[in-house]
């Protein structure tokens, strides 16, 4: 128990650290294509499209012609 407790202290903060990462880099690539990060994250729900923040941050920091597809598919 005391080693979860010890886990989890250190873990939740770091999986906020991440997760605002993603979103500004998601925000980045979304902005090159003239979208707001909530207005992308909003189109990609709407059309069903099951990408996480990660994979989505991912494609827009390493795989930009990739982002764009998905970005072309949402508009």
């Amino acid at each position: 128990m005391i080693l979860f407790c010890l886990w989890a202290r250190n873990a939740i903060p770091r999986y906020r650290d991440f997760r605002a990462l993603w979103i500004t880099r998601i925000n980045a690539g979304a902005r090159l294509h003239g979208m707001s990060y909530s207005q992308f994250m909003g189109k990609v729900k709407a059309n069903n499209i099951e990408l996480n923040r990660k994979v989505l941050a991912d494609l827009a920091m390493n795989h930009p012609a990739a982002f764009t597809a998905i970005v072309n598919k949402i508009k």
